[in-house]
C-alpha cells in the first residue's frame, strides 16, 4: 500500500500532538515537578545527586533530641546586686513604720538572707530541681574568653519559696509570748512586693551555649556523593529519605543547579513514546493497510490513547493509587466493537507501554493490565448485549487479583505485604469498565462509527422501518431475510463481519418503498412495466437505490448501511431491460447503456461484495425451474462469475479464495432451503377408519 503525502503529514502531525500532550503532562526530572508524601512510593526514576550534599537528621530524630538536648541543658544566669539592694531598703522602711524596731530589723534581715541565698524565678527554679541536676551556669568573660561556671543552686529560692522561707523562720524566731504570731496582713503584702528574683537568667549566654549542643542535632550524619543514589522508584519515602529529598531540593533552587540531565531525560521520554507510536504504525502497515489510510480511523485510534494516557496521568498525580482505577481493559473493547480482535489487542499493549511511564511497579503494572485487558478483549469477542459487559468486567476483576497475586509472591515472596485497599482499587476499575458502553455511544457520536450494539438493534425486525417494508412490500421484505441469512452464512465463512452483513441485507432494499409494485417480488399478477419503454422501466428499477438513500438520510440509518444501499448493485446493468431496449430498437441504432446502469460505486469491502452475490443469487434462485443440486451449482457460478468478469469486485479487498468459499456456501445453503420433500401418499379405497 502506498500512502500520499497529504496523508503522511496527516498522520506525523497527530502522532506529533499526541507525544507533546503527553510529554507535557509527564512527571519530569526537574527539582519542581517532583511531588512526594512521607510514608508513600516514590513515584519517579531513580533520582541520584548531581552534586555532594549533607545527610541530616530526619525531623522526627532531631525535634527527639532537642527535647534531649532541652531535658538535660543547665540554664545559664547571673546575678543582679541592684535587685536585693533596692528591695531590702524598700522593705525596711516600709516595715518600720508597721512593726516595733525590733520585728522590723529581724525580718529585714530574714529578708536579706533569702537574697544571700538567691531568688530565681519559678520556671528556672523548677528546672533545677528537674533536669538541671540542682545546678546552673554563670558565664564571665575573663581575658576575652567565656569562662563558664557550675554552681550548686538547691539552695536558691523561688519568690514563693522566699515567702515560706521568711514566715517560717520569723514564727520560729520569736521567743516568749510573741512565739508563733503570724505576720501582720499588711507586712506580709510588702514582703510579696520586694520578693523579686536577683538571680536571672542570662538569656545571650543561654542561647549561644544552647545553640552550641544543636550543633550535634544539625550536624551532618553523612555525605552523598555526586552521582549516588537518593530514592528509586518504588522505594517508600521513610522520615531520612524525606529529609534527605528535602535537603536536595533546597540546596537545588539555592544553587539554581542547571545541566543537561532535564532535556535528556525529556528527550529519553519522546523517544519512548514515539518508539509505541511507531509500532503501532508498522502493526496497522503491515496487517491493515485499509485502517491505516483512513485519517478518521486514525485520528480516533491515537486520540482514544492518548486520552487514556492523559487520564492514567492524571489520576497518578493527584490519587493515590490511582493509576489502577483507569480501566485499560476498556481500551480493547471499544476498538473490537468499531474494528477487530487483533488491532483491539495491539492498541492495548501500545496504551500499557505507554502508561507504564508513571507506574510506580512497572513489571507488576505491565502484568496486571495487560492480564485484564487480554481478559476483556477474549471474553467480550463481539460486544452485542450491555449485560455482555458485565460478565467481562467480572473475568477483567479476577484477572487483575490472580495478576496481583503472582507479581507479589514473585516481588515480595510472601503474601504478607497483601494491600486490600489495591484490591478495592480493581473492584472499582471493574465498576467503571462495566459503563464501557457509553463510551462506545460517545466514540459513536463523534467518529461516525457504528458499533456491534447499535447493529442488533438496527437488525430487530420491529424496527419502523423495518416493519414499514414488511406491510408495504412483503415480497421485498421476504426477499431481505433470506438475502440476510444467505449472505450472513458465507461472511462468517469468510472472516468477515458477521452483523455488519446481516443488518446491511435488511436495509438494502428499502428503496423499493417508493413504487414497491414494479418490483417482481411484491407483483400480484399485474406487472406495472407492461406498457413502459424499457428506459424507463430500467429507471423504475434503478432509482430505487438512490430512493435508498435518501430514506436511509432521513432515517438517520449509519453510513456502513448507507454503503450497502449505494454498493450492492454497483456499477452493474439492470441487463433485463437493457438486453430487451437492445433487441428492440432499430438495426444500426446505439443503445445508450448509461441509461441502464446503476450508480454505484462498486463494493469496496468485503461486507458490500458479499451481499451483491447474495442479492443476485438469491433473487435469481426463484426463477428455477428445479432445484436440482446441479441447478442451483450452476446458478451460483453463472451470476458470480458473470459479476467477476464485469469487475464488480476490483474495488473491494475481497480474494479469489473467499470468493470461492462464498460460492460454496451459498450452494449448501440453497440446497438446504430448495430440497426435494417426500410426497405424501393418497388414501385408497374410501374413507379412513
Amino acid at each position: 500500500m502506498r500512502l500520499n503525502a497529504r496523508l503522511i503529514w496527516a498522520n506525523i502531525g497527530l502522532v506529533a500532538a499526541a507525544i507533546a500532550v503527553i510529554l507535557v503532562l509527564l512527571p519530569h526530572d526537574d527539582k519542581q515537578s517532583y511531588n512526594y508524601e512521607l510514608n508513600q512510593p516514590w513515584r519517579y526514576q531513580l533520582l541520584t545527586a548531581d552534586f555532594d550534599m549533607p545527610i541530616l537528621r530526619d525531623s522526627a530524630s532531631a525535634r527527639q533530641m532537642r527535647d534531649s538536648i532541652d531535658r538535660a541543658f543547665i540554664p545559664f544566669v547571673k546575678r543582679d546586686p541592684s535587685v536585693a539592694e533596692n528591695n531590702i531598703a524598700r522593705f525596711r522602711k516600709a516595715v518600720g513604720q508597721q512593726l516595733p524596731p525590733a520585728r522590723a530589723r529581724y525580718l529585714s534581715d530574714l529578708l536579706a538572707q533569702a537574697y544571700s541565698r538567691g531568688i530565681i524565678d519559678t520556671k528556672v527554679y523548677k528546672s533545677v530541681h528537674g533536669g538541671a541536676r540542682g545546678q546552673l551556669r554563670v558565664a564571665d568573660i575573663q581575658d576575652g574568653a567565656n569562662a563558664v561556671q557550675t554552681i550548686d543552686a538547691r539552695a536558691m529560692l523561688s519568690p514563693p519559696k522566699a515567702f515560706e522561707y521568711i514566715d517560717s523562720a520569723y514564727h520560729a524566731g520569736l521567743a516568749g509570748p510573741e512565739a508563733g504570731e503570724t505576720l501582720d496582713k499588711d507586712v506580709a503584702r510588702m514582703l510579696g512586693t520586694v520578693l523579686s528574683p536577683n538571680i536571672v537568667v542570662d538569656s545571650a549566654a543561654d542561647f549561644k551555649f544552647r545553640q552550641q549542643e544543636y550543633l550535634t542535632v544539625n550536624g551532618a550524619l553523612g555525605v552523598i556523593k555526586k552521582g549516588q543514589r537518593i530514592v528509586d522508584r518504588g522505594e517508600i519515602v521513610t522520615p531520612q529519605i524525606f529529609t534527605n529529598l528535602n535537603t536536595y531540593m533546597e540546596i537545588a533552587e539555592q544553587n539554581h543547579h542547571d545541566d543537561t540531565s532535564t532535556s535528556y531525560f525529556l528527550v529519553g521520554q519522546g523517544l519512548y513514546i514515539l518508539v509505541c507510536f511507531l509500532t503501532l504504525y508498522v502493526f496497522l502497515y503491515i496487517f491493515r493497510s485499509r485502517f491505516l489510510s483512513s485519517t478518521k480511523n486514525m485520528v480516533f485510534l491515537i486520540s482514544f490513547i492518548t486520552a487514556f494516557e492523559i487520564f492514567a496521568i492524571l489520576m497518578f498525580e493527584y490519587v493515590a493509587n490511582g493509576i489502577y482505577f483507569v480501566p485499560f481493559a476498556a481500551v480493547p473493547v471499544v476498538i473490537l466493537v468499531f474494528f477487530d480482535s487483533r488491532t483491539a489487542i495491539f492498541s492495548l499493549l501500545v496504551t500499557v507501554m505507554l502508561a507504564a511511564l508513571v507506574a510506580v511497579y512497572q513489571f507488576q503494572f505491565i502484568f496486571m493490565e495487560l492480564a485484564a485487558g487480554l481478559t476483556a478483549a477474549f471474553t467480550i469477542h463481539t460486544l452485542e448485549k450491555r449485560s455482555q459487559l458485565l460478565r467481562t468486567a467480572l473475568f477483567s476483576f479476577l484477572a487483575y487479583l490472580v495478576a496481583y497475586v503472582i507479581t507479589t509472591l514473585i516481588a515480595e515472596g510472601t503474601l504478607v505485604t497483601f494491600q486490600w485497599h489495591i484490591i478495592g482499587a480493581f473492584g472499582i476499575n471493574a465498576v467503571i469498565l462495566s459503563f464501557a458502553y457509553f463510551l462506545v455511544l460517545i466514540m459513536e457520536k463523534i467518529y461516525g462509527f457504528t458499533s456491534t450494539v447499535t447493529l442488533v438493534e438496527l437488525s430487530d425486525i420491529n424496527n419502523p422501518l423495518l416493519r414499514r417494508l414488511a406491510e408495504e412490500a412483503p415480497g421485498t421484505f421476504q426477499h431481505s431475510m433470506q438475502v440476510s441469512t444467505l449472505a450472513a452464512e458465507a461472511a462468517r465463512a469468510v472472516g468477515a463481519n458477521t452483523q455488519l452483513v446481516r443488518t446491511g441485507a435488511l436495509y438494502h432494499d428499502i428503496g423499493k418503498l417508493d413504487g414497491p409494485i414494479f418490483f417482481t417480488e411484491n407483483q400480484h399478477g399485474i406487472n406495472p412495466h407492461t406498457g413502459l419503454n424499457p428506459e424507463t422501466s430500467a429507471h423504475k428499477i434503478i432509482s430505487h437505490v438512490t430512493s435508498g438513500l435518501a430514506i436511509a438520510q432521513r432515517e438517520k440509518l449509519p453510513t456502513v448501511i448507507r454503503n450497502f444501499i449505494s454498493e450492492h448493485h454497483g456499477r452493474s446493468v439492470a441487463r433485463y431491460f437493457y438486453n430487451t431496449a437492445v433487441n428492440n430498437a432499430p438495426e444500426g441504432t446505439v443503445v445508450d447503456k448509461s441509461k441502464f446502469t446503476y450508480p454505484g460505486p462498486n463494493p469496496q469491502s468485503r461486507e458490500t461484495a458479499i451481499l451483491m452475490m447474495a442479492d443476485a443469487v438469491e433473487a435469481a434462485s426463484r426463477s428455477l425451474p428445479e432445484y436440482t443440486p446441479e441447478a442451483i451449482n450452476s446458478l451460483v457460478d453463472r451470476i458470480i462469475d458473470n459479476q467477476e468478469k464485469e469487475g464488480l469486485f476490483n474495488e473491494s479487498p475481497i480474494s479469489f479464495r473467499d470468493i470461492q468459499t462464498v460460492k460454496e456456501t451459498f450452494k449448501k445453503r440453497l440446497s438446504t432451503i430448495y430440497h426435494s420433500r417426500v410426497a405424501y401418499p393418497e388414501l385408497k379405497g374410501g374413507k379412513p377408519k
